[in-house]
């Protein structure tokens, strides 16, 4: 396996340096990090008949509606590589057992939200079943930040908790858009996201093909195109009541790449010239900013909101996720005849399913919309940053286990 890129260690440290920093200022000086945080900076009264209600410009909406489209651009990237190219990790039957162990961490971690939620929530403005999309997300970063620790840079059972942890945060997103639409859903908006990709494909994205001229080869490789096409994609997606977070990832199948897959942030990509890499080294120094802002601007951990709301949180990522990731890969193994990855034994994978019980980046974005009233965001956001703890549970158990 090729080894992982030494810059996804730096997003975690620039994500926990926000999040260190917000935590700091909300604790010693709450009002002013709120009001901060939440400042109009402007607002945008559109047409009815374009959304249902104004569009706010806040810090946290500038960071977690655009900014973080990047980041999940970036990522996304890895995953669709993963599935479509020659020897990526997820094509063919490589696919199965992964699958197997993201859909069964999915179904663990809602069945246990929703069952512990039943048992102790106590919040007046508690509903049943509240915020069951949280516990879908995961967190790549910081999740490859402890997986390297255990495993190494180039060993297959990261790539393998990479693909879980990239795939955990697309699919809490989408879920998060599609059960908790922002003013409703308005999916007819979704065609301005369509032609823009379509458009950028006939124009420029297919003139990569072999057999073009040299001519048409420059003309696909151009950026800008690109660039015009993912604004208009990220409208559309924002303009239909989805995550603006997702809204320049419909772009990645029209932009011309390589070939083949290298494995998940590759070191050997770094040299690649094709039109979707050179935007994702691009985009490398501005996510790492990206993150810190978005740790800065929600990650801030109120230390006192400790709450029934956060015993849920910590159930569905310790108990439910972990469970249900080895319980779905055992069920893809036995039941369907999928085979472990290459190098990836028993115990790595029980290290992977306890690594992907750690919970921040994506289910912060989901709480803000899934969960109602301050009282309980403050508690699961408290949660999260408790589920990181299972990292140095990790750290501490991994190499006694893998000695074995």
């Amino acid at each position: 396996m090729y080894r992982v890129s030494p810059f996804v260690r730096h997003f975690a440290w620039a994500l926990l340096g926000g999040i260190g920093a917000a935590t700091l200022w909300l604790n010693v000086s709450p009002a002013t990090y709120y009001d901060t945080m939440e400042m109009r900076l402007a607002e945008f009264p559109l047409p009815l008949w374009i959304v249902s209600e104004p569009l706010p410009l806040t810090p946290v909406s500038v960071v977690s509606q655009g900014l973080m489209a990047l980041f999940l651009l970036f990522i996304g990237k890895e995953l669709w590589e993963s599935l479509m190219l020659r020897r990526g990790a997820l094509s063919g039957r490589r696919a199965g057992l992964p699958l197997g162990a993201m859909l069964g961490g999915w179904l663990g971690a809602v069945a246990v939200w929703l069952v512990t939620g039943s048992w102790i929530e106590t919040a007046l403005e508690a509903s049943s079943g509240d915020g069951w999309a949280v516990p879908i997300g995961s967190d790549v970063v910081l999740c490859y930040l402890i997986g390297r620790r255990v495993f190494g840079p180039s060993h297959p059972a990261l790539h393998l908790l990479l693909l879980i942890t990239i795939a955990n945060d697309i699919a809490g997103l989408l879920v998060l858009g599609l059960a908790f639409p922002q003013g409703g859903l308005r999916l007819s908006w979704l065609l301005l996201s369509a032609l823009a990709v379509g458009g950028v494909w006939l124009l420029f994205g297919r003139l990569a093909r072999p057999g073009k001229s040299e001519r048409q080869h420059l003309r696909a490789f151009a950026l800008w195109p690109y660039m015009v096409a993912g604004a208009l994609c990220w409208a559309g997606v924002v303009l239909a009541g989805l995550p603006g977070a997702l809204g320049l990832l419909p772009l990645i199948p029209a932009i011309p790449h390589a070939d083949r897959a290298f494995g998940l942030f590759a070191e050997a990509e770094e040299f690649l010239q094709d039109p979707l890499n050179r935007l994702a080294h691009l985009l490398v120094k501005p996510i790492a900013a990206i993150l810190f802002l978005f740790g800065l601007t929600s990650g801030g951990i109120d230390l006192q909101a400790f709450a029934p709301t956060s015993l849920t949180v910590l159930a569905a990522f310790w108990v439910g996720k972990p469970l249900g990731v080895l319980l779905g890969a055992a069920c893809a193994a036995r039941l369907l005849r999928f085979a472990l990855p290459q190098g990836v034994r028993p115990v790595d994978l029980v290290l992977v399913a306890l690594i992907s019980g750690m919970g921040f980046t994506v289910p912060v974005l989901t709480i803000s919309t899934a969960l109602p009233g301050g009282g309980m965001q403050e508690a699961a956001r408290l949660g999260l940053a408790i589920s990181l703890g299972i990292g140095a549970l990790a750290l501490l158990v991994g190499p006694m286990l893998r000695r074995k």
